[in-house]
């Protein structure tokens, strides 16, 4: 099968209650926001800005739970921010396990490895043979170092008793992978990245977990790229991939220009250019295990029309229950069937190629458009047993391993030609009484503002200056 049999029922059983009982709108999975705090600043993504009076505000542990109870979507993806920086992570997954939920952790994948040596802590046994053939295992993949085996070996009972992010049939690692080493590390504005990303996939196919990635793929985007991307994950055993279009929402428009200099039309995607680079996503779907119903694939390769239900991923976070969806924002709401009730859902989406809202115009994003490939149904077009075939029908062969795909993967960083290089040297070696150290690349994939090192730290700081160097560089 392509996706693990109990997920594939729970699922149906959802949508077939949901439809027997005639509800109108019911929630599919759960966008849970415990916090909007992230160790990274990715161009494209505009969520730390549009929150960013509240970045160290958190969703109490119960709140997040009680969220899931309220919409009771079979699946719940915490993202943010970057979630394993959550204080309750590993509470909020247990309890969400408890509750019977399929589990996505969305990490950017730095904090991995942490949590899951905290997790060897937990259960390792010496005397087990398993658990120190494993441990050298990792040792020997250089993904611990000598000293993390002898911490997890001699693990105090307070590490032994703490509660742990452990592999389980209903929780996927969902890692950000927006491409190979340099594209990656470029778009999350920090070098090194993938490298760990990496390394905390193997990590995690070791240990037992189930590992998914996601992916936005922007105007820069190489597809060639993305399949060697697709490859290489395939080769490391990655359970599966969601992928969607980058959208210019409001909060991303707004950081584009102001932080990075660059104009958001330069970066993200009209609905005519995601069709173009979507052009393959059904031969993607053959190949390997792209997450996502065949019939929004269908859509992301302009083959048919889908109306948007949003509403069948709603979104939780600090102020409430955010509509219309996870990218727009027009309100927060208290509860989840008062979002429901006072939303007009019927203003949002592209109904036979027109914009009801204009910011609708050039979506055609997985949070909005993918529950409609289950949940909107063309029976004349044979859509059930689409889905049913794809989901249950074998999945494809992983990829071979080769150095030569491990050696177009690192394409970057490792040789010292990530978007930073060139401000770690500045920085290494900086005028006199410098502050820091600002370096454009230009061309190709890094044809945009790179970072601002330096200064004494402070947020506000660095973006003051940033809007001065935008501002010097707009139109360039």
């Amino acid at each position: 099968m392509r996706f693990p049999l109990a997920l594939s029922v729970k699922i149906a059983r959802h949508i077939i209650h949901h439809k027997l009982a005639r509800t109108p709108r019911f929630a599919m999975v759960l966008q849970l926001e415990p916090l909007h705090t992230c160790n990274l600043t990715c161009t494209g993504c505009g969520r730390i800005r549009e929150y960013s009076t509240n970045l160290k505000d958190m969703v109490p542990l119960e709140d997040c739970l009680q969220a899931a109870r309220d919409c009771d979507a079979p699946m719940v993806s915490i993202c943010g921010g970057e979630p394993l920086i959550y204080p309750k992570i590993e509470e909020l997954v247990d309890g969400l396990r408890q509750q019977g939920r399929i589990i996505y952790i969305c990490t950017n994948g730095v904090f991995m490895r942490k949590k899951m040596r905290e997790y060897l802590a937990a259960i390792h046994d010496p005397a087990n043979p398993s658990h120190e053939s494993r441990l050298k295992r990792l040792l020997s993949d250089a993904l611990i170092s000598d000293k993390e085996a002898d911490a997890i070996r001699n693990a105090s009972a307070d590490a032994r008793r703490k509660t742990v992010i452990r592999p389980s049939q209903w929780l996927y690692w969902n890692v950000h992978v927006d491409g190979l080493e340099y594209t990656h590390d470029l778009i999350v504005e920090r070098e090194g990245v993938f490298k760990e990303c990496i390394a905390a996939i193997r990590m995690a196919k070791i240990l037992g977990f189930q590992v998914a990635t996601n992916t936005t793929v922007y105007k820069e985007t190489d597809v060639a790229e993305l399949e060697d991307m697709f490859r290489f994950l395939s080769s490391l055993n990655v359970d599966g991939h969601t992928v969607s279009p980058g959208y210019d929402y409001d909060a991303a428009k707004k950081d584009m220009v102001r932080r990075l200099g660059k104009q958001p039309e330069d970066f993200f995607l009209t609905r005519a250019m995601t069709i173009k680079k979507f052009a393959r996503i059904r031969e993607w779907g053959r190949l390997f295990t792209i997450f996502g119903t065949p019939v929004y694939q269908e859509f992301l390769a302009g083959q048919r029309d889908l109306t948007c239900t949003a509403w069948a991923i709603p979104t939780y976070n600090i102020r409430g229950w955010k509509a219309p969806c996870y990218l727009m924002t027009d309100g927060h709401y208290a509860g989840y069937q008062e979002m429901l009730d006072k939303v007009d859902w019927d203003r949002y989406g592209v109904v036979n190629g027109v914009a009801r809202d204009p910011r609708c115009e050039n979506c055609m994003v997985h949070c909005g458009y993918d529950p409609s490939g289950a949940l909107g149904t063309n029976y004349q077009a044979g859509d059930n047993w689409k889905n049913f075939k794809y989901n249950f029908w074998p999945r494809p062969a992983p990829v071979p391993y080769s150095q030569e795909l491990e050696k177009r993967a690192f394409n970057g960083a490792s040789i010292s030609k990530g978007h930073l290089a060139e401000a770690k040297a500045a920085i290494n070696s900086p005028a006199p009484g410098a502050q820091g150290a600002y370096v454009r690349r230009e061309g190709g994939a890094g044809d945009h503002v790179g970072s601002f090192c330096g200064g004494n730290g402070d947020p506000s700081e660095r973006d003051a200056l940033l809007a001065k160097i935008a501002e010097s560089n707009h139109g360039r």
